[in-house]
């Protein structure tokens, strides 16, 4: 046997084989269908994502800043060392 000679027998055993196969009508109505579920999912799991950890940051922050003493960041906490005196009028009359 030569290398031509089985060559074209690969080719006339897949051209039969090829000859056989009958494609489905639906197949790509069905898998355009099976991408689009998949695609609508990951979006909706993406987003509930996002929201979980906008939610999570937020509510970290609110309580941080609750805990906090409100009385220590002061900056200037020595009233005797502020002037008080009225402030007139800004800008024009």
């Amino acid at each position: 046997m030569t290398t031509g000679d089985t060559e074209q027998r690969l080719r006339d055993a897949l051209g039969a084989l090829a000859a056989e196969v009958h494609p489905d009508p639906g197949a790509y109505r069905r898998a355009i269908t099976g991408w689009k579920r998949r695609e609508r999912k990951r979006r909706l799991i993406v987003a509930i994502l996002s929201a979980l950890i906008f939610t999570t940051a937020d509510v970290i922050g609110l309580w941080a800043l609750n805990q906090a003493n409100s009385n220590s960041h002061i900056i200037f906490s020595d009233s005797s060392t502020v002037e008080h005196r009225p402030i007139g009028r800004l800008g024009q009359p």
